[in-house]
Parts: C-alpha cells; structure tokens; sequence
C-alpha cells in the first residue's frame, strides 16, 4: 500500500474559518493535515495544540498519487489562510493532477 502524510502547522484561520464536518466553522491557530493512501487524500483539521482532530468538509477526495496529494494539502492551507470559510477543493485543474517530474540527467 502506497501513502504519505502532510501536516502544515500555525495556520491561522480568520472569521472565514475553515468547514468542518464534526465542529462546524473553526477560526484561529490550526493545523492542518492531509494523509494520502491512494486514490484518495482525507485531510483534517485541529486547534495547534489541540486533541481533536475534524474532518475538512469535502474530505476524502480523489486523489491519484502522493505529488497531487501535496499539492492538494497546500491548496486547503492557502484556502484556510485566505479567510473565507475554507473546503477541500473539488474542482483543481486538471493540469494539477499531472504534476511534471524533473527531466532525466
């Protein structure tokens, strides 16, 4: 079995928060974190310091490997620092699931 884990810590959501299933809308010092076991990415969200994890509302999404799962933890980091009630994206771009590799030497 495949998998990764993104964890990004000190984010901190605005009056916008970020949505969750359980908790509904959490604001302040978060962390947040995505775990990818293929093809699919959970991400999660807790207060920094905190016990509780809760899950992003749109978690699980599809995801077909572990570069597009961290390029899908910095866009739910990037969502939830821009203040306005944060959600795992469904609609990327397709051109973000085809991430390039690095040419051959």
């Amino acid at each position: 079995m495949t998998w990764a884990s993104w964890t990004t810590t000190g984010v901190f959501a605005g009056r916008g928060g970020v949505c969750t299933d359980e908790a509904g809308v959490l604001t302040g010092d978060l962390t947040v974190h995505t775990t990818w076991s293929s093809p699919e990415a959970q991400v999660a969200v807790q207060y920094s310091g905190g016990s509780d994890w809760f899950t992003v509302t749109g978690s699980p999404v599809r995801c077909e490997s572990e570069e597009f799962s961290r390029l899908l933890h910095q866009s739910v980091v990037d969502a939830v620092r821009a203040d306005g009630a944060a959600t795992v994206p469904q609609d990327l771009p397709v051109d973000t699931y085809r991430v390039p590799r690095a040419p051959a030497p």
